[in-house]
């Protein structure tokens, strides 16, 4: 199994992470963004999206976070990392729909303006991030993790990467106590790994 990785990325971090929480081996091949070997074709063929992560299993290859985490819960984890039930299932696609949505255009773009100087809407990618926090917070006040179940999902792997990193993007994580301590709870997982600003 080969991830094609940019140490930097938090969608790449949440794939390694979660491969090192399951165990799973794989073998990570850096993609050099900077020189665009994302869009060449050789990289292309693996991801015609021209993005990473990316994710080849034998045959198989798979672009995309979420549906990576899917693959990979469904393929190789513990049924607990993404159960079969509806409701479970229903929430944990609602929170990778959050994480792809609402923390990709705050948190995520916030990073990217302030750490890497790209050109975004600074003070909307903000604004994003902070109503982004506080749906966070008021839920996890009231559940230890995001599919309201009694262990950690793909769900939570999913969300905590740029949440984690939101301080990078300028924001203040100080005044969300609930976030702090899931933080803490995920931290605290056999096999975490951290990443750069983690």
């Amino acid at each position: 199994m080969k991830l094609y990785d940019l140490t930097l990325s938090g969608n790449c971090y949440k794939i390694r992470l979660f491969l090192n929480l399951i165990d799973q081996p794989v073998e990570l091949v850096p993609v050099n963004l900077f020189e665009g070997e994302h869009k060449q074709a050789r990289f292309l063929a693996i991801n015609p999206r021209g993005q990473v992560p990316a994710l080849e299993d034998g045959a198989f290859r798979l672009g995309d976070s979420q549906a990576i985490l899917v693959y990979l819960a469904r393929r190789y984890a513990d049924s607990a990392w993404f159960p079969l039930d509806a409701q479970s299932q229903g929430r944990i696609a609602g929170w990778l729909s959050f994480a792809a949505n609402e923390i990709h255009h705050g948190p995520a773009t916030a990073r990217l303006g302030k750490l890497f100087g790209r050109p975004v809407e600074q003070a909307l990618a903000e604004s994003r991030a902070l109503s982004a926090l506080k749906v966070l917070e008021r839920h996890l006040a009231r559940h230890v993790w995001l599919a309201e179940g009694t262990a950690p999902t793909i769900a939570d792997i999913a969300v905590y990467p740029y949440v984690a990193l939101a301080a990078d993007g300028g924001i203040d994580l100080a005044p969300y106590p609930a976030l702090q301590a899931w933080f803490g709870r995920i931290r605290a997982l056999p096999g975490y790994i951290g990443m750069p600003g983690l």
